[in-house]
């Protein structure tokens, strides 16, 4: 096309031929699709974004504005190269053409794949797949709260595994959308509204289960989003996903505190099999019962050997009565034979002094072996005396340590018929427990029916 001025032959102002090739530009390429690679990224203060769209042999420059950027499902970078729709136009002020754009898509992978890859590695830069944040599961929860839609499949496999491997768990189903506007909204709403204390009698859940069926990926959608995953990671309850099937998966199964293939699995791994525990508590039962059974042998075995050692009070007493008249009859016999010899002496020394007649030294003699006599023998029947104390001290205080003299007085003995263990404490006895009672002549059985702690 060949542009002439008007005939007066007068020439074309810059502006007036800018403006006509903007014209011709924008009427000759109203949309057209264009491939390349974006570089020269760049979103200033408004909010649209400036880049360069290139391949090996050109560059032209472009622009996406904000309202049009809302609709795309992820977000451009340099080096990305793209597929769009985009009008045609020139700027005017540097006379230099340019692309408006009004939809993006990445080349090859879908914008949501795209999408997905960028918020993963977003959040994995954030830490919010980290295991150090990871929950752990209660072993047996009281209540699940399941968080999915109330019509579909999912809700209806996950009451099922519950009914069927832990009747007792009280399910609670929060139904939400899981897919279409405002489902993202509505997951997260629900999942901080479990994390809420509302009521002193709201039971607090145990486990949240985030769930639903498969789907393509546009169908996952609220489950790949930012706003899903940050309120899962905020969650101070534990989390399970049991999101589409088991080849599904989702930004929320990153960041959940644990992962289902399917929302039957998810039950599964938040519930144990009952059937399984009560096997397992029986087998526990009779281990422990035999267990006990070896150490009941064993210490009945060790107080019989005690018991053989260890000698009646009677015994004692007689042992130590019979010492004590051995003590006394060789104490006699010490005394016996010394008295002997001293009177031995004291005739010797007698007729020795009479054989020289010293009357004087006599008189004293006698009169210091009286009164040695009388020492001697007041000595001897005070000891005799101290040993018979003694000996009735220690007969006292043996027959104290005799049981048969504690249950003469009053006392008795109380323990269990069931297996004889000796009470010493009313705490130790239940209401209706049989008790033998044993006394000073005979035995009584009694039952409980009162108890007072003292």
């Amino acid at each position: 096309m060949i542009i002439t001025g008007k005939k007066t032959g007068q020439p074309y102002t810059v502006s007036k031929l800018t403006r006509e090739i903007k014209s011709l530009l924008e009427e000759t390429y109203p949309f057209v699709w264009v491939t390349g690679e974006i570089s020269n990224y760049a979103v200033p203060a408004s909010g649209h974004s400036y880049f360069s769209l290139k391949d090996q042999q050109a560059v032209i420059s472009a622009v996406m504005f904000k309202n049009q950027k809302r609709t795309l499902k992820f977000k451009p970078e340099n080096g990305m190269k793209i597929n769009g729709l985009a009008r045609l136009t020139l700027y005017e002020p540097r006379g230099a053409y340019q692309l408006i754009f009004e939809y993006l898509e990445p080349e090859g992978a879908g914008s949501m794949q795209v999408a997905f890859e960028q918020l993963k590695k977003k959040l994995s830069n954030k830490g919010f797949f980290d295991d150090k944040y990871k929950k752990a599961i209660p072993f047996l929860p009281s209540k699940i709260s399941v968080i999915t839609s109330g019509t579909g499949a999912a809700v209806k496999d996950i009451i099922n595994v519950a009914q069927r491997r832990f009747l007792n768990c009280h399910i609670e189903i929060i139904s939400v959308k899981v897919q279409g506007d405002g489902s993202e909204n509505e997951i997260s709403d629900a999942i901080n509204l479990v994390n809420q204390h509302q009521s002193m009698d709201h039971k607090i859940s145990d486990i949240i289960i985030l769930a639903r069926g498969g789907g393509s990926l546009e169908d996952l959608a609220a489950f790949n989003s930012e706003t899903v995953a940050n309120a899962i990671f905020a969650s101070s309850i534990p989390i399970i996903t049991g999101v589409g099937h088991e080849t599904d998966y989702t930004i929320a199964d990153f960041v959940a505190d644990l992962r289902a293939p399917t929302p039957s699995a998810a039950a599964e791994l938040a519930l144990p099999d009952k059937n399984n525990l009560v096997q397992t508590v029986l087998k526990l039962q009779e281990s422990l019962t035999i267990s006990v059974k070896k150490k009941i042998i064993v210490h009945h075995q060790t107080v019989s050997y005690l018991i053989s050692r260890l000698k009646s009070p009677r015994t004692i007493i007689y042992d130590f009565r019979f010492k004590l008249e051995d003590y006394k009859s060789r104490l006699i016999n010490m005394m016996t034979q010394y008295v002997q010899y001293k009177k031995e002496k004291l005739s010797w020394l007698s007729n020795s002094l009479h054989s020289r007649q010293p009357l004087k030294k006599i008189f004293d003699h006698q009169r210091q072996v009286k009164r040695l006599s009388n020492e001697f023998t007041h000595n001897f029947q005070k000891k005799i005396q101290q040993m018979k104390t003694d000996h009735l001290e220690l007969t006292s205080k043996l027959q104290a340590l005799n049981p048969k003299a504690v249950l003469d007085r009053g006392y008795s003995i109380s323990r269990f018929v069931s297996d004889k263990k000796l009470i010493t404490n009313s705490s130790d006895v239940k209401k209706n427990d049989q008790i033998e009672v044993i006394l000073s002549k005979g035995q009584l059985i009694t039952r409980v029916e009162k108890i007072k702690n003292g």
